[in-house]
């Protein structure tokens, strides 16, 4: 009976054992769905569900990696089983779940912080199936604390917006310097400029603008449509 592939799985797993299998699916779980917590607050593509989802198949991978051969190790000898190979192809697999959540939109690109995160549920995943519950749980904390501070203080290009504004002037010499000089005021950069002249003088702008976090396009609508010399305002999509 005791060579039977029934009889030798018994050998290799008490019910305790397989119980603790469980105990890292379930913590997989867990670690997985509090990533998910901030992107889901932020309404990102890839939320709790997603994230939860990630952490327990990559859990589950590892579990099998190492031990869905240990039958075969101990009936037919390791035959040059590798361990590690399955789990490998997580972390290149994962890549392709990530690439899906980004994209351009406009002068920005999307979804990069998403895609990374995603990549480092699967590796806390990894980590937790393979029992490691010390390191894949601090590295949870690490990671969320992490995402929520890093919306708190923003540094850099985080710190900015992106702004489509079109608008139309009708005396461009006295409306450009001070329009400048009110943009370096608010600390706002211009991206990308389209001018176009009408056979009237007017000059139409078409503006993608880099805004600070702390300044609402509003304002800077607000000030064109105060401006004598301007004629309509637009604020676009950026596409």
């Amino acid at each position: 009976m005791e060579d039977t592939l029934a009889g030798i799985l018994h050998q290799q797993f008490t019910w305790l054992q397989i119980g603790e299998l469980f105990v890292r699916i379930a913590a997989a779980c867990i670690c997985g769905a509090a990533v998910g917590v901030e992107r889901s607050k932020r309404f990102k593509e890839a939320g709790i569900r997603t994230h939860l989802v990630v952490c327990f198949a990559a859990a589950l991978m590892m579990i099998v990696s190492k031990y869905a051969f240990a039958d075969v190790a101990t009936a037919l000898g390791d035959r040059g089983a590798d361990p590690a190979r399955i789990a490998a192809q997580v972390v290149t697999g994962v890549s392709f779940l990530g690439a899906g959540v980004i994209f351009r939109h406009g002068a920005t690109v999307k979804g990069l912080t998403t895609a990374a995160g995603i990549w480092a549920t699967a590796g806390i995943g990894l980590a937790i199936g393979a029992g490691l519950y010390v390191i894949g749980v601090f590295a949870t904390v690490v990671i969320v604390v992490l995402q929520f501070v890093m919306h708190k203080v923003q540094v850099g290009v985080d710190a900015y917006t992106v702004s489509h504004l079109q608008f139309t002037v009708t005396d461009d010499a006295t409306f450009r310097q001070p329009f400048l000089d009110f943009l370096k005021e608010c600390k706002t950069q211009i991206a990308e400029t389209r001018m176009e002249a009408k056979e009237s003088g007017e000059i139409t702008y078409d503006l993608i603008l880099r805004v600070p976090r702390q300044v609402s396009v509003e304002e800077i609508t607000a000030y064109l449509m105060g401006n004598k010399g301007v004629k309509t305002v637009s604020i676009l999509p950026n596409s």
